[in-house]
């Protein structure tokens, strides 16, 4: 068993680097007072099937695209920080006595991990951050526990390593989404406090749903639905490869039937994706409604969804972009980035590492 950075980092900024099933999403930024600056970004597509329900299944293919994104995207930094996906990571929260030093804290986790780990301890990467003082106990602390398989891990670093790049910390995506949430807060009312809002991460084979409460994840759960579904459907329908299906689908250009036969089909079974999961989340948490729903990954930019979902759902909807008050380097072409933005929400996460 070894210490994964899953939570500490030292290091000094960082790539934000996002291995989804469909791109490599890459994402530097820089900090001066209270503002943050996009320094570089590149989305590099993957080759289909290299990346399968966020299972890296050939690394070569996927390094080769870190390799391209770090070019394309001309920046010099080499660190990175890179996230595991929620369902490959166990959490647990334990109490440990509140007057144990850092080194004996973790000791202590060493020695009670594998009540806690389903895995024999040397087949996993290991991590924890103190929350805080214990609501039920005063004399003791809450330690957040992240456990995931080390080789989820370590494909991952060695991907990095293939492109050319050193990873530094290994995340979760949900608490990535949840650190890139901080900067989306200030645009809900009263910046989000009190407040139980809904992040739908839309990719192109799988949705996730974080909910945050007062800015904290409180659920998480994975669904296999994407955008891929409607690749295929525009493949199947217009008879086109499915890398010019996926174009036709950014820069339009297709038959006048698309949209009524095709696109608004796909965009209802988007709104009951949505409807399910939030019920799944209803009928396991003390909570039966949401304040808000945010909608991230790439579905989110298809036209007038966040509408359809708030007129459906009855709860207020926005698309997710974590740039809006950032100041962009000269390099970056704000439409380009303004049409990724949402989908950017984990690399945007991670790269925030840097500042921690």
């Amino acid at each position: 068993m070894s210490f994964a950075q899953l939570f500490r980092t030292k290091a000094q900024n960082m790539l934000g680097v996002d291995i989804s099933s469909s791109a490599i999403k890459l994402l530097e930024l820089s900090h001066s007072g209270n503002k943050y600056k996009v320094e570089a970004y590149t989305v590099e597509p993957l080759p289909p099937n290299s990346v399968s329900e966020k299972n890296i299944t050939d690394v070569e293919a996927v390094g080769e695209a870190v390799k391209k994104a770090v070019k394309r995207s001309g920046t010099r930094q080499r660190d990175v920080a890179l996230a595991v996906a929620g369902s490959a990571v166990i959490t647990k929260v334990v109490q440990m006595p509140a007057d144990l030093s850092e080194d004996e804290l973790e000791g202590q986790i060493m020695v009670e991990a594998d009540q806690y780990i389903p895995y024999s301890l040397d087949e996993v990467n290991l991590d924890f951050e103190v929350q805080g003082p214990s609501e039920s106990s005063p004399e003791h602390i809450d330690v957040l526990l992240a456990a995931s398989r080390s080789e989820n891990v370590d494909i991952r670093v060695a991907s990095a390593e293939l492109g050319g790049l050193n990873a530094k910390v290994i995340d979760v995506e949900a608490y990535a989404i949840e650190n890139a949430f901080s900067l989306l807060a200030p645009q809900l009312p009263n910046a989000a406090k009190d407040m139980v809002v809904a992040v739908f991460d839309v990719g192109a084979t799988m949705t996730t749903l974080n909910v945050l409460h007062d800015l904290k994840t409180i659920y998480t759960r994975e669904a296999v639905f994407g955008g891929k579904q409607l690749t295929e459907e525009i493949q199947r329908r217009y008879g086109l490869s499915f890398e010019e299906a996926g174009m036709a689908k950014k820069q339009g250009g297709l038959p006048d039937n698309y949209a009524p036969e095709v696109l608004e089909p796909f965009k209802e079974a988007m709104v009951q994706q949505i409807s399910r999961s939030l019920q799944f989340f209803f009928s396991s948490s003390q909570f039966s409604t949401v304040d808000h729903i945010v909608l991230a990954g790439g579905n989110a930019s298809i036209s007038g969804i966040d509408q359809l979902i708030e007129q459906r759902q009855g709860i207020s909807t926005s698309i997710a972009n974590p740039f809006a008050n950032m100041v962009l380097s000269p390099k970056i072409k704000a439409q380009v980035l303004s049409n990724d933005a949402s989908s950017l929400m984990i690399a945007c996460g991670l790269a925030l590492r840097s500042f921690d």
